[in-house]
């Protein structure tokens, strides 16, 4: 199996809803598990421990860089907020440096071009602003992490 075969492969689960896949075959195993809430079917029982670690293990996790991956379920209804996303890939600074204030916190009301954070992309630090007003609900992303091109940073509820 060639590398867009299991490319073809992880889209087609993460659209069929299955939560876990695994295939064998003679000369590799693949397990593509999806963070999808899970379904539970009866099936055959599960192959002895030996025959699993007779074949080297594949694992692909599949998640859409659209969605923030979030550990504990989120309580409040998210679909009336806006997000304001990551403009480029880099790393995401919430204050202008170590002993600086925070641009914004949660609570705070933002207005459109206001600075909003840093983002460090090769030795260059570019303040991103706002393109939306309201108050800030949530912070999606930790201070010095990595961001993704369009990935969500912030919350906002309209005002």
């Amino acid at each position: 199996m060639d590398i867009k075969q299991i490319q073809e492969l992880i889209k087609f689960v993460f659209k069929s809803g299955v939560n876990e896949v695994s295939i064998e075959q003679k000369e590799f195993k693949i397990t593509i598990k999806t963070n999808q809430p899970p379904t539970y079917t009866i099936g055959a029982p599960a192959q002895p421990a030996a025959q699993l670690l007779a074949a080297p293990a594949v694992v692909a996790t599949v998640t859409s860089a659209a969605e923030p991956i979030v550990a504990a379920p989120v309580k409040e209804d998210s679909s009336s907020y806006l997000t304001i996303k990551s403009p480029m890939i880099g790393t995401f600074y919430n204050s202008s440096g170590p002993d600086k204030p925070l641009f914004i916190n949660v609570g705070d009301e933002v207005k459109a071009g206001q600075v909003v954070c840093i983002i460090e992309a090769m030795k260059l630090f570019n303040e991103i602003e706002s393109e939306i007003s309201g108050r800030i609900v949530k912070i999606l992303v930790d201070n010095a992490s990595p961001v993704e091109y369009d990935q969500p940073l912030f919350l906002v509820e309209p005002i």
